[in-house]
């Protein structure tokens, strides 16, 4: 993306949690457009992502398509934590790699599927640097731009389990689970314990969850990609 502080501020929000009642893309009827409280995210000047639910395997599943665009689908947490629930489990799927993505620049930092969960790390708890850059990404994003992300990513040359702050901003942690054509046009289906990604991430406990939300992106490398996210939850 062009700017992570501009991506999170509007991506700070909660992608199906059943436990707080938040309905499950498997509860909806493929081709009915997304209800509330789900919404579509996107980016000022920056092309936008194709949504919409269908039918896989006898399942709906949101279908994410990037063409030189971006985009997520997200919803607000109603709590503050994800009722003391630690570990987050979704299934993903993507149709090709983006070959000439790279996580550690700029100009190629796009996905073929991501993953972002927001965390409320208190502001005066930042080094001075970090906290004036936050509040200049809020001055110009918004309130809602988070104090710490973590970015579950599926790559296209990294080794799994790679772990590497963004080049935006060392207050969002990557880490990539797929990577490569071995799986593309198939399920695959993550399990992450996001305390201890947390915890290895920033060295300290995890916070409250402000956010989960997930997309592609492709607008840095001109390319295009389908993405398809089954049901996410949160389990302790």
């Amino acid at each position: 993306m062009k700017h992570i502080f501009a991506g999170c501020a509007m991506l700070t929000a909660s992608l199906t949690i059943l436990a707080q009642g938040v309905p499950l893309f498997s509860m909806l009827s493929p081709g009915q457009a997304l209800p509330a409280p789900f919404r579509t995210i996107t980016l000022p000047k920056i092309a936008h992502n194709k949504f919409s639910l269908v039918s896989d395997e006898g399942t709906t599943v949101l279908r994410i398509d990037s063409d030189n665009s971006a985009g997520s689908v997200a919803i607000p947490l109603t709590t503050t934590r994800a009722q003391g629930s630690t570990t987050l489990e979704w299934r993903w799927k993507v149709s090709r790699i983006l070959e000439h993505a790279d996580l550690e620049h700029k100009t190629g930092d796009d996905y073929a599927a991501r993953v972002y969960v927001f965390f409320d790390v208190p502001l005066e708890s930042l080094p001075f640097m970090e906290r004036s850059k936050i509040k200049l990404a809020r001055m110009v994003a918004g309130s809602d731009v988070p104090t710490a992300a973590i970015c579950y990513v599926w790559d296209n040359k990294h080794r799994v389990g790679l772990r590497a702050w963004s080049p935006y901003s060392t207050r969002v942690r990557k880490i990539v689970l797929q990577s490569g054509p071995d799986f593309i046009g198939r399920w695959k289906t993550e399990s992450r314990d996001v305390a201890a990604d947390f915890r290895e991430a920033f060295g300290t406990e995890m916070p409250a969850v402000t956010g989960v939300a997930v997309g592609n992106d492709t607008d840095n490398t001109d390319d295009k990609v389908t993405t398809w996210f089954g049901d996410m939850s949160f389990r302790k």
